[in-house]
């Protein structure tokens, strides 16, 4: 397996063996992809005001997630697909992901069963897609809970897919090994029609996602399920408040890495605003462009509870299957460590006592 000094290495290294319109998939954002960029300038411009002779020698990265204790203050976000990337796809992610201590959120577009996820080992999370066939979400979950599932993340800001161009341009389809495994036969056949000019993967969301999502679903979501639920994609904290009047033990703060409404700021310049909205009354969860142990840091000090990582994971994924997975983890759980002592912080809760300037 090729070498990466840092958990970000492995986007270049990615890049090298992942076919282009596969790692543009993964990769792209939607429109001119002003959101995307918007993610990595937001961590840029965050300064960390680390505090001195505090007598930290080793500090500990553990933290709790929805009342249960992690080795990291850190979630695998949920991502599509994942056998694009590599034939073992999502169980080898949830695998490295449980050895390292880790929640895995499994994405209803997995490529694998959440009966296989599941079974990969670690604590599962389940990531819902509000379907146009309301008992399809029924059955999804209760399968998650079935399957151990131990939180239900409920995705708000896919009403349809944003105009990602990049797989326009590719004329991307999934090919004929990658299905959405959680739905039923021939459910995902538009995800396979490649056409020139256009998404296959939009095409199918469009005829599969419900549109008109409301509060009053939530609360329906929340009185089928004593799962801890939370809620992500809000970026008003107005609507983080309404997540947590619908009974959201967690809202993640999330411009859906960049793919969904491009004028979109980043979550992380809305975090503090959604923090002290909701209060104690929810964690706070953040994601977009966290490609390391000082960004987990950032974000800890501008009072997240945690965060979601994405993208760097896949393409560890796609570089070295579990092993590469395994080695990507490793080295957030390195940075992390190596940003607390640097911050003279004894654990992720001190960071959040951290002062922040944000520059630019």
């Amino acid at each position: 397996m090729p070498f990466a000094a840092s958990l970000a290495d492995f986007a270049a290294l990615a890049r090298e063996v992942l076919p282009p319109e596969v790692y543009d998939f993964v990769a792209g954002g939607s429109g001119a992809e002003t959101a995307l960029a918007a993610n990595r300038a937001a961590l840029d411009r965050v300064a960390v005001l680390p505090r001195m002779l505090r007598g930290i020698d080793r500090p500990r990265t553990d933290a709790p997630l929805l009342g249960r204790a992690q080795a990291l203050p850190v979630a695998v976000a949920p991502m599509a697909y994942q056998r694009l990337v590599h034939p073992d796809g999502e169980p080898a992610l949830a695998a490295a992901a449980g050895a390292a201590g880790v929640p895995y959120v499994a994405s209803t577009l997995s490529s694998a069963t959440i009966e296989q996820i599941a079974a990969a080992g670690g604590p599962v999370w389940f990531q819902l897609y509000w379907l146009r066939d309301r008992g399809m979400v029924r059955e999804l979950v209760d399968r998650a809970q079935r399957a151990g599932c131990t939180a239900l993340m409920l995705t708000v800001d896919v009403p349809i897919l944003g105009p990602r161009l990049r797989d326009v341009r590719n004329g991307f389809a999934l090919p004929p090994h990658v299905a959405a495994a959680n739905l039923p036969g021939s459910r995902d056949d538009l995800a396979h029609a490649g056409t020139p000019g256009t998404s296959a993967v939009a095409r199918h969301t469009s005829a599969a996602f419900a549109s008109a999502l409301t509060w009053s679903d939530v609360a329906w979501l929340r009185g089928r399920t004593d799962l801890p639920l939370v809620v992500k994609g809000v970026l008003d904290p107005r609507d983080a408040v309404l997540a947590a009047d619908a009974g959201a033990d967690a809202v993640v703060v999330s411009n859906h890495g960049g793919r969904q409404l491009d004028a979109a700021p980043a979550g992380l310049t809305m975090l503090p605003q959604v923090r002290t909205a909701v209060g104690d009354r929810c964690e706070v969860l953040v994601d977009g462009g966290i490609s390391g142990g000082v960004d987990v840091l950032r974000a800890l000090a501008l009072g997240a509870s945690g965060v979601l990582v994405g993208r760097p994971l896949l393409w560890a994924l796609a570089v070295g299957g579990r092993a590469g997975a395994d080695a990507a983890f490793a080295l957030l759980a390195a940075e992390l460590r190596d940003a607390l002592t640097l911050a003279g912080c004894a654990d992720p809760a001190e960071a959040r006592d951290l002062r922040t300037i944000t520059e630019g």
